[in-house]
C-alpha cells in the first residue's frame, strides 16, 4: 500500500517538488516536468521521455548529462497532457530537434503525437516513438500493439547516448528504433498496487500463485501461475523472452532484470544467479546487466526481464557514462555547460474577446454548466475509479476531478475577463486537456473546448493531419 501522502489529489505534485528540491544540481522544473538544469548545448538533438507517475526512476529521475535531457511527468499511471508535452520539450530543445519517448499507450501516443504536430507548427523539428517492448500484450505478428514496460529504459538509454555523442536528429531517431526493435520485456505480478488514499490494490493475486505478463500501470497480468522458486522462475523468464529473438541479431544482448516496487533487491540477486547461468548455457554473452529497480509501479511486487539484442553501436551506447538523479555508469567527461535560464519560453495564451450583454449572459450558463459537472465528479471519483480498475490502471476519477475541477476554474476566469460562451468553453476544454491528462483529457477537452479544434467539413485526412499516429492501435491503458 502507498502509506505516505499528504493529499491523494496532489501526490504527484508534491512529489516532484521533492526530487526538484533533492536533485536541483541535475535538474530543474518547467510546466510539465523537468529538464537539465544546464542549457541544451548548440547541435545536440534533445531527448525527452516521459509518460505517468508512478515508475521512478523513470522518468524523471534519468535526466542528465548520457541520458534524457527532459521528462514529461503525468498524474499516477496517467499520460502527461498535450500542452505539458510540448512544454518539456520546448523548454530541453536547443537547436537541432527533438525527440520525445513513451511507452506505447493509448494517452501517450495521442498527447506526445499531437506535442509533435503543435511542435512542428513553431519550427520544431521533433519527433516521436512510442516503446514495444511487452511480449505478452500482443502476438508477434502484431508487435505494433504491444504495451512499453521496462524495455523503455534500453530504448530510453540508447537514444540519449547517440543524442550525447552528436548525432542528429535522424540518427538519433535511427537508433531509438533499433533500440525497439530488438528489445523484448515479459514480467510477473505476485501482487497488485494500491493508489495513493486508495483502501484496496488495483488487482489482486491469489495466495500462492502469481500472474504472467503484468502491465506498469497496475493492469493485471495475462494468466495465473502457481508461485515458483526463483530458479523456476528464472527460467520461466529467460525461455519466454528468448522465444522471441528478433531475427538476425547476435548473441551479445544487455539484460535488465527489473523490481517492480516491492519485491527486494537480494529476491532479484536470487534469480539473477540462474538467469545468468541460463542465458549463458543459451550461448549469449550479457554486457553489463542491470538488476534493480529502474521501472517500477508503485508498489507492486513482481519483476521483469528484458533482453536487448546489440550490435556494435548499440553496444558502445549502452556501456556509455551518464550521471543522473537515479542512475549513474562510468564517468562523464568534464564539459563546460551553461547552467539553465530561470526563464523558459512558453507559449502563449490568446487574449479573450470581450462579449457583448447577451454573450456574457450565456457564458455565465456555461460557466454554471461546467461547475456542475465538477461537483458530479467529485462525488463519482471512487466510482469511476472502480470500473476503470477492472480493465485498466483505476486513474480515471482523479483525473476526471482534476480535469473538471481546472475547467471549472478557467471557466470562472474567461466570465471574470468578460468572454463569452466560445471563449469559457475554449478555456475550459485546454485547461481539461492540461490537467486531466491521459486520453480521456484529450476527449474532453476536445468536447468542452470546440473552438480550439478546426471545422471537420474543412480538414485534411486524418494521417495528413496527425502523421506521428501509429498504424495499429496502442495499448488503451
Amino acid at each position: 500500500m502507498t502509506r505516505l501522502f499528504n493529499d491523494p489529489a496532489t501526490f504527484t505534485e508534491d512529489m516532484l517538488a521533492g526530487f526538484l528540491d533533492a536533485n536541483a544540481h541535475y535538474v530543474t522544473g518547467v510546466p510539465g516536468g523537468v529538464v537539465r538544469a544546464t542549457e541544451t548545448p548548440s547541435g545536440k538533438v534533445a531527448v525527452v521521455v516521459g509518460g505517468g507517475s508512478g515508475h521512478y526512476p523513470a522518468f524523471c529521475g534519468v535526466v542528465g548529462p548520457g541520458f534524457a535531457d527532459g521528462a514529461v511527468v503525468g498524474n499516477i499511471f496517467t499520460s502527461p497532457s498535450t500542452r505539458e508535452a510540448a512544454s518539456v520539450a520546448r523548454a530541453a530543445h536547443g537547436d537541432a530537434g527533438v525527440l520525445l519517448i513513451t511507452g506505447n499507450y493509448a494517452g501517450d501516443v495521442m498527447n506526445f503525437g499531437l506535442a509533435v504536430t503543435q511542435l512542428q507548427t513553431e519550427g520544431i523539428d521533433a519527433r516521436y516513438l512510442a516503446v514495444t517492448d511487452d511480449i505478452a500484450s500482443a502476438p508477434t505478428d502484431d508487435i505494433a500493439k504491444r504495451r512499453g514496460i521496462a524495455g523503455d529504459f534500453t530504448v530510453f538509454r540508447c537514444a540519449s547516448a547517440a543524442a550525447e555523442e552528436g548525432r542528429d536528429l535522424d540518427g538519433v531517431e535511427a537508433v531509438a528504433r533499433r533500440a525497439n526493435d530488438r528489445t523484448r520485456t515479459l514480467g510477473v505480478a505476485f501482487d497488485g498496487c494500491t493508489m495513493p488514499g486508495a483502501d484496496r490494490p488495483l488487482f489482486t493475486v491469489d495466495a500462492g500463485t502469481m500472474d504472467l505478463g503484468l502491465g506498469i500501470h497496475g493492469e493485471p497480468g495475462v494468466s495465473s501461475h502457481s508461485m515458483p522458486t526463483a530458479a523456476e522462475l528464472a527460467e520461466l523468464l529467460v525461455t519466454g523472452v528468448l522465444a522471441e529473438k528478433p531475427a538476425g541479431t547476435g548473441i551479445r544482448i544487455a539484460v535488465i532484470l527489473n523490481g517492480l516496487g516491492r519485491t527486494k533487491y537480494e529476491e532479484l540477486f536470487v534469480v539473477w544467479k540462474t538467469a545468468a547461468a541460463l542465458l549463458a548455457e543459451a550461448g549469449y554473452t550479457v554486457v553489463q546487466p542491470e538488476v534493480g529497480e529502474l521501472v517500477t509501479s508503485l508498489d507492486m511486487a513482481g519483476c521483469s526481464l528484458t533482453v536487448m539484442w546489440l550490435d556494435d553501436e548499440l553496444e558502445r551506447l549502452w556501456t556509455s557514462p551518464a550521471d543522473t538523479p537515479a542512475y549513474r555508469k562510468g564517468r562523464m567527461a568534464a564539459t563546460d555547460a551553461t547552467p539553465r535560464c530561470s526563464e523558459t519560453a512558453q507559449a502563449t495564451s490568446a487574449q479573450i474577446e470581450q462579449a457583448d450583454t447577451n454573450g456574457a449572459a450565456a457564458a455565465h450558463l456555461v460557466a454554471a454548466g461546467i461547475s456542475a459537472i465538477a461537483a458530479q465528479m467529485v462525488a463519482a471519483e471512487a466510482e469511476l475509479g472502480r470500473i476503470d480498475a477492472v480493465a485498466g490502471d483505476g486513474d480515471h476519477g482523479r483525473g476526471m476531478v482534476k480535469g473538471t475541477g481546472a475547467a471549472c476554474a478557467a471557466a470562472d476566469s474567461a466570465v471574470f475577463q468578460g468572454g463569452g460562451p466560445e471563449a469559457v468553453l475554449t478555456a475550459a476544454g485546454e485547461a481539461w486537456a492540461a490537467k486531466a491528462g491521459g486520453t480521456s483529457g484529450v476527449l474532453w477537452g476536445a468536447w468542452a473546448g470546440p473552438a480550439r479544434w478546426p471545422n471537420a467539413a474543412s480538414e485534411p485526412p486524418m494521417p495528413e493531419r496527425y502523421p506521428w499516429r501509429c498504424a495499429s492501435t496502442p495499448s488503451p491503458t
